[in-house]
């Protein structure tokens, strides 16, 4: 008996194909590498590989006083870094058992609403561009732009300000800053309707999202998805309100919590876009409440060598992409015994071994754009 093997290809039903999305920049936030297994056009199974950007923060935080690893915090998340200090120093005041004075609780709220809007900001912009809407990231700059002269003001820094200290800020806000914070907020609020408009209210934008990368409520549970991503799957969870810190109890009037129980692109866009502009909200009532504080100290003297009790806490925060934490360990010693963070983008991007199977390549870089990741944030 003669046997003869036709090749016939990849033509083969049974013949899956396996596609390395990265290791470059496929979303622009970093270097991310996805190993995609594929039938056809349609996605069958998917792998984040991370760490091509880990810098050992964890370890380093261990060689390094409570006062430097503000430094290594501020960068994990680099479109976050004020929100990113500010755990930190909460935890470690936690610690301490250190009440900070009024003046800088105000400040630290205003300032963590204006650094939410200038992450949420940079993504309004850059996930239309990623699917060929290229004006929208123009007017996200210039919108940035506003709020980073004010923010640069006060801190020196642009990305990385470095203005949280333990027991407060860094110096006192310059004379009439708060009028030119003012200002900057009304101005970005009145072009706010650029991104309703030009984009939500795009055909093309919304074929693209609608009904895209439908991420389920059980999913988002199951991986510790949170921030925008999880509301957007009609989990009703914000640290703002349902576990206060900074001035967020005295806040809650303002206080507006965007949820959709879609979970597709489209909602996880509008979540972000309705959570900006309540954080401008926010950034308005931080404003009024300052100018009717008196005049106060904005930080608590420090010791010249800075100890923590011994004992453990944990602190987070709602970050702009999701919770953040900070565990911290200490043997009563001027640096950290531990400080393990709990990044929102590492879990978030976890979910995408879930919501990429059964889906086009076509809309791989949808789904993945509209995730919101800052790979710094995953591989810390």
């Amino acid at each position: 008996m003669t046997e003869t093997t036709v090749g016939i290809g990849g033509a083969a039903e049974s013949t899956d194909m396996v596609l390395n999305i990265g290791p470059q920049h496929p979303s622009t936030h970093g270097v991310l590498r996805l190993r995609l297994v594929l039938d056809g056009e349609r996605i069958r199974s998917a792998e984040p590989v991370i760490g091509y950007m880990h810098r050992g923060a964890e370890k380093l935080f261990e060689a390094r006083d409570y006062r430097q690893i503000i430094m290594l915090a501020n960068r994990h998340d680099w479109l976050s870094a004020f929100s990113n200090e500010l755990g930190v120093v909460l935890a470690v005041e936690r610690m301490l058992g250190m009440e900070v004075p009024e003046r800088a609780v105000w400040t630290r709220t205003l300032l963590a609403e204006l650094n939410r809007v200038l992450n949420h900001l940079m993504f309004l912009g850059s996930y239309p561009l990623e699917l060929g809407g290229i004006t929208p990231i123009f007017y996200a700059f210039r919108e940035r732009e506003d709020l980073q002269h004010v923010m640069e003001e006060i801190s020196g820094g642009r990305m990385h300000y470095m203005f949280n200290r333990v027991g407060g800020l860094k110096d006192d806000l310059p004379a009439g800053w708060l009028g030119r914070a003012r200002q900057a907020v009304a101005e970005v609020r009145s072009r706010m309707g650029v991104y309703d408009d030009l984009v939500l209210g795009n055909e093309i934008f919304r074929g693209r999202t609608r009904d895209v990368g439908v991420l389920a409520r059980e999913t988002v549970h199951a991986y510790g998805v949170s921030g925008p991503i999880a509301r957007a799957s009609g989990v009703d969870f914000d640290l703002r309100r349902d576990e206060p810190y900074l001035a967020y109890a005295d806040l809650q009037d303002v206080l507006r919590v965007a949820i959709r129980q879609e979970g597709d692109c489209l909602a996880r866009f509008e979540c972000l876009l309705e959570q900006t502009h309540n954080s401008l909200a926010l950034a308005d009532a931080c404003l009024d409440r300052i100018d009717e504080l008196p005049p106060g100290p904005i930080n608590q003297r420090l010791p010249k060598v800075l100890k923590a009790p011994e004992g453990h806490t944990y602190a987070w925060t709602e970050n702009p992409l999701g919770l953040n934490g900070y565990y911290l360990v200490s043997k009563g010693e001027k640096t950290p015994y531990r400080l393990k963070l709990r990044s929102a983008s590492y879990n978030n991007i976890q979910a995408l071994t879930e919501l990429l199977p059964g889906t086009l390549v076509a809309d791989m870089v949808a789904i993945l754009g509209s995730l919101f990741f800052v790979v710094g944030d995953i591989d810390k």
